[in-house]
């Protein structure tokens, strides 16, 4: 078994909780800026003692509404300001937060109530109270709404709760305490919630951010966190950035993405994969329909180029001097769009790519990229600038250990790994070790240097009916590269070949109408247009390149349809629900293999 661990940076906590990031900075740094609160167009600073100032008037408010030390406290929202106080005031109170995502049907919000026995829920608007309310159950007693003045309510009803109690609260937590229970997307059975302590998230945002120090510590460092607070990735950015001081807005609305980058102008900023594939497609159906694609190609091809050469050490004169050149026409508009200040960028949640990586480094963003889980509280690898490697997923978070078990599994142990799931022995048994390692279920190998890489899930291999093991991610990210393309998923299970499924990127697509004079047409009319179907068999060609003949995708059907949240195909952080699709695409999927005998 191959086995990799790097040492701790910041050793597991014996004492304190997640509340002391703010009470302390407020207590030490009073006036230092935290946070920045959207007002219309513009920022408004916001000191550690007006955050710290805000937590404790939520949390006199929960405990004058009857909240307890233990209790579980749901909060149904965007990513916005508020969500960072009331996670914070929740655990001031020494009570336990339960994300839930803003994009969840009344029936899954039943299932999380339940299950949690939340006592209270929070949520953002009017239209989020009709989901929730029919789901109430009989525990969960109260329901605030953050855009009716939730704040001002839970300030006015606790304005008789004095300091002490709320220092009472607070101090009765430990590192081992629960701090909140986030539930998994529910791709394979019900959701299930994963227990996260405080010190799971001590030992997480600790370590990232002197793993990262370059980025998280660095003077007059800012970020822009617009990923959901309700998924693990975005609430580590949260807690990692409260952890370094490092000054925090927030961004609820992805259509304002822009211009709130451009406003704000983060040092550097966390995303998915799929922020940074629309901002290189973007640009690069920009420059087509300007008439300068090929030029965006070459540009692209140089920035590649550039940042092997990084890797090799090795940059000649004449690619130094294209890059130049480059650098003035194409990559600082690339750095513009993403606020003109970013010089590296932390990518999670599914695989970046080489392509990708290298052209951002190239092009001046360097692009860290990580792999984790809920269960291992975000990060358990990261790439860092001292320590790099393009197309891996970086080496153990400090603290952790990563095993490659005997069929390729990739197995984590640390202070990271989630004290169990919540009431539910049985899967806990599944996923633990006897060693006390996790079971990721991903596929994946590390090279000499500790450097991770993942080949797939390992519930997703496609297993041809000529006994073919396929990995579908290699071939999914790859098509899923193109600018015209949204979502790909590669299907075949018990087949003779490998097919996919194709969706168009709705924004991408209206330039490629008009540049090729198809007016009127609709999603519905292109999936068969031969002038369509010759360019997303390029991305197939391309995606082919990285696998064996017996692996490659065969055949392709574009849908007039994208996969969406709504139509339950997607989850909230944009993976693909695999089971959904299949059901909801039999027939497209049947008809690939219909002349096949």
């Amino acid at each position: 078994m191959d086995i990799f661990s790097v040492p701790a940076l910041v050793p597991p906590a014996t004492a304190g909780n997640l509340t002391n990031l703010i009470a302390e900075r407020a207590w030490f740094e009073p006036e230092r800026i935290m946070m920045s609160r959207p007002v219309g167009d513009s920022w408004v600073a916001v000191s550690a003692r007006e955050v710290d100032e805000e937590v404790r008037a939520a949390a006199k408010g929960l405990i004058a509404a009857g909240i307890q030390v233990g209790d579980r406290v749901a909060l149904m929202a965007k990513t916005r300001y508020e969500w960072t106080i009331l996670d914070f005031a929740i655990w001031y109170v020494g009570a336990v937060t339960v994300p839930i995502y803003e994009t969840s049907s009344t029936e899954q919000v039943e299932w999380i109530l339940s299950d949690s026995e939340a006592v209270a829920i929070i949520v953002e608007t009017p239209a989020l109270r009709d989901i929730v309310q029919p789901a109430m159950t009989s525990q969960c007693k109260h329901i605030w709404t953050i855009t009716e003045d939730a704040m001002l309510h839970l300030r006015d009803g606790g304005s008789h709760v004095n300091d002490e109690e709320i220092v009472r609260r607070r101090t009765t937590l430990a590192p081992d305490s629960l701090a909140t229970l986030i539930y998994t997307s529910g791709t394979t059975g019900k959701p299930k919630g994963v227990s996260l302590t405080h010190q799971n998230f001590l030992s997480e945002c600790g370590n990232v951010v002197q793993g990262a120090s370059d980025l998280f510590l660095k003077p007059n460092g800012s970020t822009l966190l617009f990923l959901p607070i309700a998924h693990v990735f975005g609430r580590m950015v949260q807690v990692g950035a409260i952890t370094a001081g490092l000054h925090l807005a927030h961004c609820g609305d992805i259509t304002r993405l822009p211009q709130d980058l451009a406003s704000f102008k983060p040092s550097f900023v966390l995303a998915v994969p799929r922020i940074f594939e629309k901002i290189y497609n973007g640009a690069e159906a920009k420059a087509t329909d300007a008439g300068k694609g090929k030029i965006f190609q070459k540009a692209a091809n140089i920035a590649i180029a550039y940042s092997e050469g990084l890797d090799k050490r090795n940059i000649s004169p004449a690619l130094r001097i294209k890059h130049a050149i480059f650098d003035k026409l194409v990559y600082s508009k690339i750095r513009q769009a993403m606020g003109g200040k970013v010089e590296a960028a932390i990518s999670g949640g599914a695989p970046l790519g080489a392509r990708l990586g290298h052209f951002y480094r190239g092009a001046g963003i360097n692009i860290l990229e990580g792999y984790g889980l809920t269960e291992s509280t975000a990060g358990a690898t990261l790439n860092l600038t001292t320590a790099q490697r393009v197309g891996s997923v970086g080496r153990p978070l400090p603290g952790t250990t990563i095993a490659i078990a005997e069929d390729g599994e990739v197995l984590i142990k640390g202070p990271i790994i989630m004290s169990g799931y919540w009431k539910n022995d049985v899967a806990n048994k599944e996923v633990f070790t006897e060693d006390g390692y996790f079971r990721t279920g991903d596929l994946g190998a590390i090279d000499n240097d500790g450097f991770l890489s993942i080949v797939g899930r390992k519930k997703e291999l496609i297993v041809t009916s000529g006994g073919k093991n396929v990995a579908p991610a290699v071939l999914e990210d790859r098509v899923r590269a193109h600018p015209l393309v949204s979502q790909c998923m590669v299907v075949g299970d018990n087949k003779p070949f490998i097919a996919a499924l194709v969706t168009l990127d709705p924004d991408a697509i209206k330039g490629w109408i008009a540049a090729n004079k198809k007016i009127g047409a609709t999603l519905a009319d292109l999936t068969e247009d031969p002038d369509l179907c010759a360019v997303v068999q390029t991305a197939i060609d391309e995606a082919n390149k990285a696998v064996s003949r017996a692996e490659s995708i065969r055949k392709f059907v574009i849908l007039p349809v994208d996969f969406t949240i709504a139509a339950g195909q997607l989850t909230a952080k944009m993976s693909v629900k695999r089971h959904v699709v299949a059901k909801d695409f039999a027939d497209q999927i049947a008809s690939l293999y219909e002349s096949v005998h």
